[in-house]
């Protein structure tokens, strides 16, 4: 999702949702939305089978 897309879906600014990415992207040691894909199924973080 865009971050507009995810700030209408949350009901707040796209600047939050920026900044909560980012957050997420200098934790994870990721630089885009790919690599964060990636970091996230090497982890076990993606969706299930079940």
């Amino acid at each position: 999702m865009s971050n507009r897309d995810i700030a209408g879906h949350l009901f707040v600014s796209e600047g939050t949702v920026k900044t909560h990415i980012n957050n997420l992207f200098a934790k994870a040691g990721v630089r885009d939305r790919a690599a964060a894909v990636t970091f996230a199924f090497q982890h076990g973080l993606g969706p299930t089978s079940e």
